[in-house]
């Protein structure tokens, strides 16, 4: 089908799904040749940073949802963004970056299960729900393991998976809580290309958004009470540590000052002469040390 015909609006013309790369000329192209789209529209189609949303706009709605990309070494947002202009007949697509669900979604249009707007945007909304929840599940079943064998990564390493896990959670969470109010907008929408099967679709990947989104508000905050239990950890063995060095101190202390004591270059050392001295001056300090160690573990300052 040429650009002309596409944008060539007839009543009895059949569905079709153009779906451009942001970066492209040709989307400004498409879009902005396409008749009865509003200005408004056109802008937010081709605008780069989004975030979900559906808005009624003259016949049509302009729909912005984000899933999981195809690349997991893209960088920005951990989501990818599209954005719909769904009318009669027809949708445009843009997106700036790969999105997984597209290529699913095109299959089943291919396979002639996709028949009008509502079907598509039923299909993507399912395609990228049904992508993202397994994807929140893995970010739960990471806490849970962090949280059940702590000893096993120890506290630096736990600490930056658990900072990995609460960054990834908040960054989902931004954009899943607004595709829920998207989805539910949408699934409630005056649009005549909106059957009762596309809206319960809808609903049901809008509640699915929904139970994301607590699960990961849940990650969040069981993140955040895991940092500070292994700050808490960690804290609690620099303590300890300190202790023991302190208490090394503490018996070496008297032991230094009379060795010092004696150790002085001075006329009237006692004893200084006699052959057994050293030996009584380190018998001494075995008594003064096994005294001062006793009273420690009696008490129980290393407990």
């Amino acid at each position: 089908m040429s650009l002309d015909d596409f944008c060539a609006r007839t009543q009895d013309a059949p569905f079709s799904w153009v779906h451009a790369d942001g970066w492209q000329e040709d989307a400004r192209l498409v879009a902005s040749r396409c008749d009865h789209m509003p200005e408004a529209a056109l802008s937010a189609l081709l605008a780069q940073e989004t975030r979900p949303r559906c808005t009624l706009m003259a016949h049509g709605a302009l729909v912005n949802l984000r899933g999981l990309g195809t690349r997991e070494d893209d960088i920005g947002d951990p989501l990818v963004s599209i954005r719909l202009w769904a009318e009669e007949a027809r949708v445009i697509s843009v997106s700036y970056r790969p999105l997984a669900a597209i290529e699913p979604v095109r299959q089943q249009m291919l396979r002639g299960l996709i028949r009008d707007p509502g079907d598509l945007i039923a299909a993507l909304a399912q395609q990228i729900t049904e992508a993202l929840d397994p994807e929140v599940a893995e970010l739960g079943d990471g806490l849970d393991d962090i949280e059940s064998a702590l000893t096993e990564y120890g506290p630096a390493e736990a600490r930056r998976r658990v900072s990995e896990i609460r960054a990834t959670a908040i960054g989902y969470r931004r954009f899943i809580a607004p595709q829920r109010q998207a989805l539910e907008r949408l699934s409630t929408a005056d649009a005549p290309w909106l059957e009762p099967d596309d809206r319960l679709h809808l609903q049901e990947a809008a509640d699915r958004c929904a139970r994301m989104a607590e699960e990961l508000e849940a990650v969040r905050e069981r993140s955040a009470l895991a940092h500070e239990e292994l700050t808490d950890l960690r804290a609690e063995q620099m303590n300890r540590q300190a202790l023991i060095i302190s208490v090394v101190a503490l018996v070496f202390l008297p032991l230094t000052f009379l060795t010092g004591l004696l150790g002085m270059n001075v006329d009237g050392i006692p004893f200084a002469h006699e052959s057994w001295a050293f030996w009584g001056v380190v018998g001494v300090c075995v008594v003064m040390a096994a005294g001062i160690g006793g009273w420690f573990a009696a008490t129980q300052w290393l407990k």
